[in-house]
């Protein structure tokens, strides 16, 4: 101790250490107690906010280039992830921080001000470019007594003055008061940040000046020279960054000593904590009445033991007796006489699990069948009240399972523990010892048949019943549905999920998003997540912000964006992982980095590449043919070098990629693999049993099942019953029932087609799919483009809703189908009012209100002419026929839902549309022959008009003839004319 104390001695006379300043050592908040931490943090706080003047100083070694916090002012630690660069919901605030960057050569001073929001004043080119030993003066003046919202900052680096900051705004203004649990840190809180630097002291003094802060560290200044940005003559300094005093230490002199003093520093706190530790306990032995010379008396306590067993004996010494320490974890008493408790009445088990008491401690039985979960045990009060440790049984859905062994369409009912088989379900006759067989009666099973406004459907499975247009339920039981969403305006006396109320009656939502949970959905709620800004200025209106932070000044706040850091307004997110593409180091998920990805956007861990020209067979448009630049001008997905336009049965496959080139089947369904697609394959699944012809057909077409087993004769095999195509979704939901690729509707992922790339009127549209891919929303004023989904279909039925949310302007929205490239596609297309587009070159086009079909086969794809062309409402040589328009030319009506049924049958050129406003069909274009495109994808259309719905989006795969194809032409069903 007398060897330190010269030491720090010596240390005060030749390098002015001071000792009477008023100062704080800011590195005792990382050694400090709980409570003491608190104090000096308390002190810091309330020193920045009522002196005019402060000084940071510190002596610190940079040792890599990356950012790291040097001190900062933030809430106490919590829960979570912490970040020293942002705001973080789960740990609290930062109010004041000081960074150093090396790889920039730069030192920020961020903190929270007045607005909200953050200041940063940066310094750059301050001499801290590299690893190494730094000494620095971060000076912070305003006028408190004035009240004043400024402040100034200046920095000194090396004991030259660095940079000036005068008049930002008030640094002390927003630092939180006593009350807060605030905490003053010397480092970043991560493990990983605190080796980017070493902190040799870290000091804060206030009722003092430059000059005396300065001297103390042993530079001298005169006047203002601090403020004209000479050096100071600094002894230290000088002699361990290089300057011209070479008297004192050299700098491994130096460095050398500071590390015996920090060594000597550490040894004194140790020392300083095992002295109050000894002396606690003697204040207890003094306590107890335990002298030195009879802390054991065998006598006592070893021959005649009145404690409990296991229980401290201890004995009173002189005065004679002993004393029993407290009953061991499990029991109550007074350490002579120890009780057993019980734990149990606790409740620490799961409720069908039993509860075992024990002398001492409890153990809970095992959860019992039926359930899953893990047995507990354990020992005391405070094990048996910890609520994050109680047992948990939960139940096991035995239906989950194939049905739980219930006869195959039949209800299984699961309950808690077991479950029971219930009757067959809708659409199917039999019972548990028979089986469930196919019924064509729409009703059966029901109290009643179809409502009076619903129509009774014929489906693969069997027959349902469907609510009509403008009505929704579950078929038996239908109300009004205002918004054709698929939702009744209220309540219904049935327990499906279509029978529930409509949350937003006025605005279709199919999906019924409520985010905030206060009943209103989010398609018609102000604030939808409740946090008091408008989704109209919320930067993250699905998420609860109400200071509205961005640190990367993108359209996405904070709390919401995937790169917080990186400005990405899209947050693609391609393999969903919660981090967005731009700072994703790996994109597509596939274990690949994106630089070492010749698919960086597509998964694809075998890298092949057949041409190698660096992108992968899985995303590479000519997988066959070199081509880096992957042009594809058509927008198809066969890029330009390999495509040949050569389609003879014009499905939208050319030729050398068709698995069926003579026969349509836009979908290429190839069910047995065999490179021969279904339609053109007399034996879809390869089982040997032809589709067709003899010795078939084959009762399972699409499952392979040679033996042919059809235990109840109706002409289906057993293997593929009540799921024809074996895709392991019953028939009566699944939308293609005879296609193991399609199973539900879905525009989750589509392909966004600009349709005026180079033109400059307006932007692009903005698509934002909802509702698990059946509802799409576009939100802008934009030039022309469709979104379209990557199913393609041959014969097909497609509903939707359409809604325009908003009472301002009057153009286009529709919806696609037949797409096979940007310049060959089917639009439905819809304008509000007349109007001449408003760029004549290069010709003039006038819009007519009302409903329009048209068929597109541009010469020249996307650009002014189609554009033009699309806007035409009429014939447009070599770019759009127009095929049928609604002879009353009526406009859509503002915030009005109409409902469309569109039927395509490629093969043989059938197109018929209906239209309805609630349960009224507004229009109807009758039977449309054209076979301009046979087969393709489908998707939606916008053209200049802001917040179009598409809602309640449904397609089917269906290449049965409608009816009315034979009255239109004069046919019968046997083919007949």
């Amino acid at each position: 101790m007398y060897l330190i104390f010269l030491m720090f001695c010596w240390l005060q006379a030749s390098y002015g250490i001071p000792t009477s300043l008023t100062e704080i050592d800011l590195l005792m908040t990382s050694s400090s107690r709980p409570a003491q931490k608190i104090t000096i943090s308390r002190k810091v706080i309330q020193v920045f906010k009522q002196y005019d003047s402060i000084f940071l100083v510190g002596d610190i070694e940079i040792h890599d280039k990356n950012v790291t916090t040097i001190f900062a002012i933030d809430e106490m630690e919590r829960i979570g992830v912490f970040s020293s660069r942002h705001f973080s919901q789960n740990r609290g605030i930062i109010y004041f921080e000081l960074l150093v960057d090396a790889g920039t050569d730069a030192v920020s001073v961020r903190y929270l001000n007045n607005h909200g929001g953050y200041t940063s004043v940066k310094f750059r080119k301050v001499g801290i470019n590299q690893p190494g030993y730094y000494s620095f003066i971060l000076a912070i003046s305003s006028s408190i007594k004035e009240r004043s919202s400024t402040s100034g900052i200046q920095l000194y680096i090396n004991c030259k003055h660095s940079h000036n900051a005068e008049n930002v705004p008030s640094v002390a203004a927003n630092l939180p008061s006593e009350s807060i649990a605030a905490e003053v840190r010397v480092g970043p809180r991560d493990r990983i940040g605190q080796a980017r630097f070493t902190a040799r002291s870290m000091l804060l003094f206030y009722d003092t000046d430059i000059t005396t802060v300065s001297e103390q560290m042993g530079c001298k200044v005169q006047g203002d020279e601090h403020r004209a940005g000479s050096a100071f003559p600094c002894r230290v300094c000088d002699d361990v960054y290089g300057g011209s005093n070479t008297g004192g230490m050299n700098r491994q002199d130096l460095q050398e000593f500071t590390r015996v003093v920090a060594e000597l520093k550490q040894s004194i706190i140790m020392m300083t904590r095992e002295a109050q530790q000894l002396k606690n306990v003697m204040m207890q032995c003094k306590a107890c009445g335990i002298q030195p010379d009879n802390l054991i008396d065998e006598d006592e306590c070893d021959l005649n033991n009145p404690c409990f067993e296991g229980v401290a004996c201890i004995n009173n010494g002189a005065n004679g007796g002993v004393k029993c320490g407290p009953c061991p974890e499990g029991y109550t008493g007074d350490g002579k006489i120890c009780e057993d408790i019980d734990e149990c009445k606790e409740e620490p088990c799961s409720p069908v699990a039993k509860c075992l008491n024990h002398v001492p401690g409890f153990t809970c039985t095992p959860c019992p069948p039926g359930y899953t979960g893990q047995g507990r045990e354990g020992i005391g009060l405070e094990e048996a009240r910890n609520k994050t440790k109680k047992q948990v049984c939960t139940d096991i859905d035995e239906c989950q399972e194939d049905n739980a062994g219930c006869v195959f369409n039949s209800e299984c009912i699961n309950s808690m523990g077991s479950f029971s088989c219930g009757p067959c379900k809708a659409g199917y006759e039999g019972d548990q010892e028979s089986g469930c067989k196919l019924s064509h009666r729409c009703g059966f099973g029901k109290k009643s048949s179809c409502h009076v406004n619903a129509t009774c459907q014929s489906h693969r499975d069997g027959a349902v019943c469907e609510c009509r247009v403008g009505t929704a339920g579950n078929g038996y039981t239908c109300g009004e549905d205002s918004d054709l969403d698929g939702r009744p305006d209220y309540d219904l006396p049935c327990v499906d999920a279509s029978c529930l109320k409509d949350n937003c009656k006025n605005v279709p939502n199919s999906g019924q998003e409520d985010v905030d949970g206060d009943g209103f959905g989010d398609a018609c709620d102000e604030d939808i997540d409740n946090d008091d800004v408008i989704n109209i200025e919320d930067n993250c209106p699905y998420h609860v912000n109400e200071y509205q932070r961005n640190s990367d000044a993108d359209s996405v706040g904070d709390v919401c964006d995937n790169c917080k850091t990186v400005p990405n307004s899209d947050q693609s997110d391609v393999d969903a992982d919660g981090t967005g593409d731009v700072c994703d180091d790996d994109i597509d998920g596939d274990g690949i980095p994106n630089l070492y990805d010749n698919c960086p956007r597509f998964p694809n861990n075998d890298q092949h590449d057949i041409d190698k020209d660096g992108i992968g067979d899985d995303c590479d448009n000519c997988p066959q043919t070199e081509n880096p630049n992957q042009d594809d001008k058509d927008d198809d997905g066969t890029g330009d070098l390999c495509d040949d336009g050569k389609d003879r049965d014009g499905d939208g496959i050319q030729d050398d990629q068709d698995n069926c080139p003579d026969i349509i089947n836009s979908g290429q369904l190839d069910t047995d693999n065999d490179g021969i697609g279904d339609q053109c394959d007399e034996d879809d699944d390869g089982d040997g049993v032809p589709d067709f012809t003899l010795p078939g057909p084959d009762n399972c077409r699409l499952v392979p099942n040679s033996d042919q087993v059809d235990t109840d004769a109706n002409g289906v095999g057993d293997v593929c019953e009540g799921d024809f195509d074996y895709d392991k979704i019953p028939d009566r939901i699944d939308v293609c029932p005879e296609n193991a690729e399609i199973q539900r509707t879905d525009f989750r992922y589509f392909q966004q087609v600009i349709l005026d790339p180079l033109g400059d009127a307006q932007i692009d549209p903005n698509w934002v799919v909802q509702n698990e891919g059946k509802e799409i929303v576009q939100t802008l004023n934009s030039d022309p483009g469709l979104a379209i989904g990557y199913t393609a279909f041959n014969g097909l039925d497609f509903y939707g809703t359409f809604f325009v949310n908003t009472k301002t302007d009057d153009d286009y929205a529709g919806f696609i189908f037949g797409y096979q490239d940007s310049s060959h596609f089917y639009s439905v297309m819809w304008k509000q009012s007349e109007q001449t587009y408003w760029q004549t070159s290069p010709f003039r086009a006038i819009a007519q209100p009302g409903i329009q079909i048209k068929a597109i086969k541009s010469r020249t794809g996307p650009g002014k002419l189609l554009r033009n062309a699309l806007w035409e409402s009429a014939d447009t040589d070599g770019q759009v026929k127009l095929l049928w328009s609604d002879p009353i030319n009526m406009g859509w009506e503002d915030q009005t839902a109409y409902r469309w049924e569109l039927l395509h049958r490629p093969d043989v050129g059938y197109i018929r549309l209906k239209m309805f406003k609630g349960s009224q069909k507004v229009t109807d274009s009758g039977v449309i022959f054209d076979e301009t495109m046979r087969g393709g994808r489908l998707g939606v259309f916008c053209f200049s008009q802001e917040k179009v719905i598409w809602s309640n989006l449904m397609y089917r795969c269906n290449d049965t003839l409608p009816h009315d194809y034979y009255g239109a032409t004069g046919k019968t069903m046997n083919g007949q004319s």
